[in-house]
């Protein structure tokens, strides 16, 4: 009798026991996963991620008016005031590669000192930023040409992401 009464008693006590609800963090599926990784990178300006995910978000409504049968491929461009990205995306939406350009950004430090070590006295007057990326090569190409003057002479010069002069 004392074993069914504790058995009640315990079976009683764990039907009030409710299970615990845990939220997770909502997760990105994207077909577009190489070139989020290859975009992902610490010292791109603000404006320029914006645009890249308004490139990764592009929705392929109208892909039919766009789509090239002689390459598979169809090509968006994207626009701002300050830059540009122009992405070619197959058939399933998933981006094959893109060209973008953006005036005057700012620097990476590592830019800035690389030129001011090699170009003591000039000012920088204008940069552009190129990015281009292509998903058989899984990589990201930057490179920054930049205006440089000193009293009346002007300049212009090519570094990647590093500083090294190219």
């Amino acid at each position: 009798m004392k074993k069914i009464v504790l058995g009640l008693l315990i079976f009683g006590l764990t039907i009030q026991v409710n299970a615990q609800t845990v939220e997770l963090n909502e997760t990105l599926i994207s077909v577009n996963y190489k070139y989020l990784d290859a975009v992902d990178v610490d010292n791109i300006p603000e404006r320029v991620k914006k645009l890249e995910e308004e490139v990764l978000n592009y929705k392929n409504v109208e892909q039919s008016k766009l789509y090239d049968d002689k390459h598979d491929t169809y090509s968006v461009s994207f626009y701002v005031p300050e830059g540009k990205i122009v992405a070619a995306y197959d058939i399933n939406g998933k981006i094959i590669r893109t060209i973008e350009k953006y005036n005057n950004v700012r620097l990476p430090l590592v830019v800035m000192q690389a030129v001011s070590k090699r170009f003591p006295n000039w000012g920088i007057v204008e940069d552009i930023y190129y990015i281009r990326y292509h998903i058989d090569r899984d990589s990201l190409k930057q490179e920054y040409k930049i205006k440089l003057k000193n009293e009346d002479e002007t300049i212009t010069v090519k570094t990647n992401e590093k500083g090294t002069f190219l």
